[in-house]
């Protein structure tokens, strides 16, 4: 028997009234979804359990048989497993984002032409995703944070876009952090890390206040009219885990495919063989048809295939409603 998990991250969104009050899967055409839902089953699941988000990595791991409540402590180590960095025992991974702060006007609004020089509620989230930053862009200044705050203690690794890790060697820290993306448009005065180690996590915060701020990457960046990557955003952490593999558990053989750290960092946790993501994307997006090729021959070798493709954060976050179609009509038609 053959199995194939296809997962498409960020398409099933809420009603639009400029998709006639559709969701984009229901506005988009979908031939091949509409065969699959005639002639095979359909039905309704709820894979996340009651009071955990449907993360990037809270979802994948439901979806493989995983109770999230048991086989969570955050999202951080998996991300940590998608980029091949092995933590020990007694280390914290935190997710490290790329954002875009902004010192608060008069009226509430945020300027990122302003320096901000120290972080608390004169401070607002403006891009919790620094503008759509490139992954050339992003390893400079994460290569620059690393080699002037990078310690036995304190190691930075690049990820893609803004988004990176920090691991915190034999950390200690039980501090509370917040997902960025729900700090924007917001003072982050009540958002930054409290509890044991936040004084640490904070002090890291601020230090890459001062690197970002006058990069080179950014300096360009600024030229350009674009936003610059001006603070690393500490949040999501969490200690390894070890997840029971699916080939112990089922017998059977398996591969992930994802350009995408975490839920890569997920299937290799699970037991199932990575395949090279620069095989399966491009920049901007998934590349579909090399996707789909990659899954058919990993399916000629093994038993389960699990495909991940998200649907880009500025399309995802953004009012391009035909840009949301264009993503979910290519997951169905190639």
């Amino acid at each position: 028997m053959k199995y194939v998990i296809l997962q498409g991250e960020g398409m099933a969104e809420v009603p639009n009234r400029d998709l006639g009050g559709k969701k984009p899967p229901q506005a988009a055409a979908t031939p091949n979804m509409d065969f699959l839902a005639r002639h095979g089953e359909v039905g309704l699941a709820t894979v996340v359990a009651e009071g955990h988000p449907p993360g990037s990595e809270v979802t994948p791991l439901a979806i493989l048989g995983y109770d999230p409540k048991k086989y969570h402590s955050g999202p951080a180590p998996f991300e940590a497993a998608g980029l091949g960095v092995a933590l020990g025992e007694h280390d914290i991974a935190f997710r490290c984002r790329m954002v875009t702060l902004g010192v608060s006007a008069p009226r509430g609004r945020a300027s990122a032409r302003e320096d901000v020089k120290k972080l608390g509620p004169q401070v607002t989230m403006e891009d919790a995703a620094a503008g759509g930053i490139e992954d050339d862009e992003a390893r400079e200044l994460i290569d620059a944070v690393n080699e002037q705050l990078g310690s036995e203690a304190i190691q930075f690794y690049p990820g893609k876009g803004p988004r990176h890790l920090m691991v915190w060697v034999g950390g200690k820290s039980r501090a509370t952090c917040f997902d960025p993306q729900d700090v924007v448009g917001k003072s982050i005065g009540e958002f930054l890390p409290t509890g044991d180690g936040a004084e640490i996590l904070r002090q890291v915060m601020e230090a890459s206040l001062v690197i970002l701020r006058d990069h080179p990457v950014n300096q360009q960046r600024r030229d350009a009219g674009r936003k610059p990557a001006n603070c690393l955003w500490l949040w999501g952490p969490g200690r390894a885990l070890r997840l029971p593999s699916l080939t112990d558990q089922y017998q059977i053989t398996g591969a992930v495919l994802s350009a995408t750290d975490l839920p890569r960092g997920v299937g290799i946790c699970a037991g199932l063989e990575a395949v090279d993501p620069a095989a399966v994307a491009e920049a901007g997006g998934p590349d579909f048809l090399s996707l789909a090729e990659a899954a058919l021959r990993e399916l000629g070798k093994k038993d389960l295939v699990y495909v991940h493709a998200e649907m880009p954060a500025d399309v995802r976050l953004g009012d391009d409603q035909k840009a949301k179609l264009r993503f979910v009509e290519e997951f169905d038609q190639k």
